[in-house]
C-alpha cells in the first residue's frame, strides 16, 4: 500500500512538474479523436466556397484554429488531430501556445502590432532592439550580420543577390560602376547584366520565386510552364539504409556527388558564384548528406572562389536536434550565407560581413521584415530556451526514430530507409500511390503527415513534440500498417 502510494505520489510530481515546464501540454486532449472520415462535410462545404475565387485543390481540410492547441490541430468538423507537420513545419510551439498570446496581450506591443513601417528607410527603436536582443544572438557562429525578410523565399532570393553583388564586386575589386556597366543592366545584358550562375542539386527545393524556383528540382509541377536560368545543377547524395550496413557503398555515393561537383565548376559557361544547399533535403525526399560530404563540398566551394548558402528554412530552429541543422557536420568554418524562415515566424538570412552590399537600395523591399513577427520570434525562443526544447527534441527524436526502425523491421516491404536526426525523420514507401493511401489512412486514424518527394513521407512536429506523442503516433502507425 505504501509503495502503491509512494508511486501515485511520484507520478503526480512528475506530471505536476510538466505541466510546469511547458503548460500547453496539459490543455491538450489524452489523444486524437475522430468523428469524420477528412475532409468532413464542413470542411468540403468550405472548400466549395473556396474554389469559387481560388484553386484549392491542394486543401486538405478546414482547420478550426480557435479550438487547436498544442500539438494537436482541430478540424471545422471537430475532428481532433495530432498535427506532426505542424502547417509545412512553420510551428515551433505548436497552437495557441500562451508565450505566443502574451505577446499579443500585451499593450505595450500594441504600436508594433498595427504599424508596418518601411523598415529600409524608417526602422523604429524597437526593431533595432529586435536585431540586437533576437537576432543576433541566435546568428550562426561567425555570421555577424542579418538581414530580415519576410518568408523563405524571398530570404533565399536576396542571398542570391547578396551573393552575385559580392562576386561581381571581387571582379571589378571593388572598382566603382562604369557607364558601360550601368547603361547594358537596363538592357539584361553584360557587363552589367554578368554571365553568372549558382549551383544547386538534384532533388532540392529552395522556393517558388523565379531565381529559387530555378535552383528548385524537387517536384516538375513547381516548375512546369514557368522559364528558368540554365544553371548548373549537381548530384546530391542517395544512400543506402541502414546507414551502418553501407557505409562503403555510401562512401562512394559521396566521391560519386563531389566528383560531379567539381565537373559542374568546368562545364558552365558562366562563373558559379555560389553554392545552395539544404542541409537535408526537404520537400525533395528528406535526403540526407554526410558530414563529411558537406565538409568536402565546403572546400571544393572555396577552392573556386564561390560561396556557401546553406539553406535553413525548414531545417533551423532546433527540430533535428540542433538549433542550425548545419551544426551536425562539424565544417571547420561558418557557411558564407544562412537562411531561415518557417519556425521563425519572419524570414532573411545571416552573413558574413563581405556579404553586405556596399550601396542602399540593393537589398530591399518595402518592408525588409516584420517586427510584429519577431515579437513572435522572441517569446519562441525564451520558450525554447527556458523549457530546453531543442535537448528534449533530440531525445523525443531517439525515441521516435528507433520506433520507426521497429515498425520498419515488422512491416519490411512497406516502411523502407528510416532516417532522422532529432524529430526531423522520414521514411519511404514502395510507390507514390502507397504513399498516399497511407498518409490518408493515417490521418483519418487521426495523424496529419506530410509526403515529401516520389515516395517519402515526412515528420515534421512542434518542438514540444514529447514522448507521448511520439508513442500515439507509433502505436497509430502499428494499426495502420496491420491493416494495409
Amino acid at each position: 500500500m505504501k509503495a502503491t502510494r509512494l508511486f501515485y505520489a511520484r507520478n503526480l510530481l512528475h506530471t505536476r512538474t510538466q505541466c510546469r515546464g511547458n503548460s500547453i501540454l496539459s490543455q491538450e486532449p489524452s489523444g486524437p479523436k475522430m468523428k469524420t472520415q477528412i475532409p468532413g462535410p464542413k470542411s468540403k462545404q468550405f472548400i466549395n466556397d473556396l474554389e469559387k475565387t481560388q484553386n484549392a485543390l491542394s486543401t486538405i481540410f478546414v482547420l478550426d484554429v480557435d479550438k487547436s492547441i498544442g500539438n494537436y490541430a482541430v478540424d471545422i468538423d471537430g475532428n481532433v488531430i495530432l498535427d506532426i507537420y505542424e502547417q509545412i513545419a512553420s510551428l515551433a510551439l505548436g497552437y495557441n501556445h500562451p508565450a505566443i498570446q502574451r505577446v499579443f496581450q500585451d499593450s505595450k506591443n500594441l504600436s508594433q502590432l498595427v504599424n508596418r513601417p518601411a523598415l529600409g528607410v524608417h526602422p523604429t527603436p524597437q526593431f533595432i532592439k529586435q536585431i540586437d536582443h533576437t537576432l543576433l544572438p541566435i546568428a550562426p557562429k561567425g555570421l555577424e550580420h542579418v538581414q530580415p525578410m519576410m518568408c523563405g523565399s524571398c530570404s533565399n532570393e536576396n542571398a542570391f543577390k547578396a551573393i552575385f553583388m559580392w562576386y561581381a564586386n571581387k571582379l571589378r575589386n571593388g572598382k566603382a560602376f562604369t557607364d558601360e556597366e550601368m547603361k547594358s543592366s537596363m538592357l539584361n545584358k553584360p557587363p552589367g547584366s554578368p554571365k553568372l550562375s549558382l549551383m544547386s542539386f538534384e532533388g532540392a527545393f529552395h522556393g517558388r520565386t523565379f531565381g529559387a524556383l530555378s535552383c528548385t528540382h524537387s517536384k516538375p509541377i513547381h516548375k512546369l510552364d514557368i522559364p528558368s536560368f540554365d544553371w548548373p545543377i549537381a548530384p546530391f547524395p542517395r544512400y543506402k539504409y541502414p546507414l551502418k550496413e553501407n557505409e562503403r557503398e555510401n562512401n562512394k555515393e559521396d566521391d560519386r556527388c563531389l566528383a560531379r561537383l567539381f565537373y559542374q565548376y568546368k562545364s558552365k559557361q558562366s562563373p558559379v558564384a555560389g553554392v545552395i544547399v539544404e542541409p537535408i533535403q526537404s520537400e525533395g525526399g528528406d535526403y540526407h548528406g554526410s558530414p563529411t560530404f558537406f565538409q568536402k563540398l565546403q572546400k571544393i566551394t572555396k577552392q573556386n572562389g564561390a560561396a556557401l548558402l546553406f539553406d535553413e528554412v525548414q531545417t533551423g530552429l532546433g527540430a533535428t536536434g540542433k538549433f542550425w541543422a548545419y551544426e551536425h557536420f562539424n565544417l571547420p568554418e561558418a557557411p558564407d550565407v544562412v537562411t531561415f524562415s518557417k519556425k521563425f515566424q519572419t524570414g532573411g538570412y545571416f552573413s558574413k560581413a563581405e556579404f553586405q552590399p556596399k550601396q542602399p537600395y540593393r537589398i530591399f523591399n518595402t518592408w525588409m521584415g516584420e517586427p510584429s513577427k519577431l515579437l513572435v520570434l522572441d517569446a519562441v525562443l525564451k520558450t525554447v530556451k527556458a523549457e530546453n526544447l531543442i535537448e528534449s527534441t533530440r531525445k523525443t527524436g531517439d525515441i521516435l526514430l528507433k520506433g520507426l526502425e521497429d515498425i520498419s523491421a515488422k512491416y519490411s516491404k512497406l516502411i523502407l530507409n528510416v532516417r532522422g536526426r532529432g524529430t526531423f525523420c522520414a521514411f519511404d514507401m514502395p510507390d507514390a500511390s502507397v504513399r498516399d493511401k497511407f498518409i490518408g489512412q493515417m490521418r483519418n486514424a487521426g495523424i496529419q503527415m506530410g509526403g515529401c518527394g516520389d515516395v517519402s513521407v515526412r515528420f515534421r512536429p512542434a518542438l514540444i513534440f514529447a514522448d507521448r506523442h511520439a508513442h500515439i503516433v507509433l502505436d497509430k502507425m502499428n494499426e495502420v500498417a496491420k491493416k494495409f
